[in-house]
């Protein structure tokens, strides 16, 4: 896809009626306080819009959870991912950028300007870029949550290397587990990989070269029970689910890959979705609907990479400046139109 074609003629919409509620005007609103959005605060504060964040009720996205990152350019020595958010968050505060606490409940995008409500005001702006990210599916079992960080990870990229020489499992059956098990033996030990299922869905050529790998092994048609540990994880409980036994297997590390949920239950029905519930946008960040463009994770299901994400922040953000410049262009040559016309004398009132 190299194109979305953006058919609304925002310049004639500006008439319509507007929300009878106390509004807010703001040139650019970014929703999302992950590295795409505070990479976008930064581009759009530069840009001289002033840009407005609205956090929800967390700060930093995926990166916050990561531990240390040494794959992000510009730290030898790597970086805690929280440390990594607040660094960026307060270049973009530099730039104008204000960053709030707030909650999207809405977007009304039958409007122009848009309309972004949360609960504490009502804002309407010229542009939005949608940064809410992508949320990994859980196991949802005991000692999961309390060990993500410390043992329990949902990135091989992230965190693979600090268990070199260590056991470490891997979770899943598809792409994403085979292809990041994979991964991981450059580093660990051994990685055992635990399927619910008795054959992979993981693609052909991924099967083979993990079946070849010596330092992977296969537990088959089991779930995971339990996280095990103290201060960090030691293991798994996984139950068979046709024979009903259950057995620990010993760990330094789980790796989680049952798939990601993109968070999306606020465009839901509003923008055009990819097969696999993304949102849809080409390669300049630009959605469905003209002056609104997403950025991160929420936009990207093959990379989840902190550098990437901010990347097309920037994108995105630089597309927005783009848009906002062409909307006050086309707002001034109307009302220059307007202007002129009003001013024209008629032949029939000279005579």
């Amino acid at each position: 896809m190299d194109e979305i074609t953006l058919s609304l003629n925002l310049a004639d919409t500006e008439s319509a009626e507007e929300p009878k509620e106390r509004i807010i005007d703001r040139e650019l609103i970014i929703i999302g306080g992950g590295p795409a959005g505070l990479t976008a605060a930064i581009y759009g504060g530069r840009a001289q819009l002033k840009p407005l964040v609205l956090l929800g009720q967390a700060f930093g996205g995926q990166a916050a959870t990561s531990n240390e990152m040494e794959n992000y350019p510009g730290f030898a020595d790597g970086i805690n991912g929280m440390a990594l958010a607040e660094s960026i968050a307060k270049q973009a505060i530099k730039f104008g950028a204000e960053l709030v606490y707030e909650v999207v409940t809405e977007i009304d995008e039958t409007v122009y300007p848009y309309i972004v409500r949360t609960y504490g005001a009502t804002y309407r702006t010229k542009a939005i870029i949608l940064c809410t990210g992508a949320a990994p599916r859980k196991l949802g079992v005991p000692g999961e949550s309390q060990f993500i960080g410390r043992g329990v990870s949902f990135c091989a990229t992230c965190d693979g290397y600090f268990y070199r020489d260590r056991p470490i499992v891997v979770v899943g059956g598809g792409d994403s587990a085979i292809d990041e098990g994979l991964y991981l033996t450059r580093f660990a030990s051994k990685v055992t990989v635990v399927h619910r299922r008795d054959t992979l869905r993981a693609n052909a050529l991924l099967q083979q070269r993990a079946f070849a790998n010596p330092k992977m092994e296969f537990v088959w048609d089991s779930e995971v029970e339990e996280v095990l540990g103290d201060d960090t994880v030691t293991g798994i409980r996984v139950r068979n689910n046709k024979t009903d036994e259950t057995q620990v297997i010993p760990a330094d590390g789980i790796f989680v890959y049952i798939g990601f949920r993109p968070n999306v239950a606020l465009i839901d029905g509003k923008l055009e979705l990819t097969p696999d519930g993304y949102i849809l946008t080409d390669k300049r960040q630009r959605t469905t609907l003209p002056g609104i463009y997403a950025a991160g994770d929420v936009q990207d299901p093959n990379f989840r990479q902190t550098v990437i994400a901010a990347g097309t922040g920037a994108a995105a953000a630089m597309e927005a400046e783009r848009f906002i410049a062409e909307q006050q262009y086309q707002a001034e040559e109307k009302a220059a139109q307007a202007a002129t016309t009003q001013n024209t004398v008629s032949p029939e009132h000279l005579q």
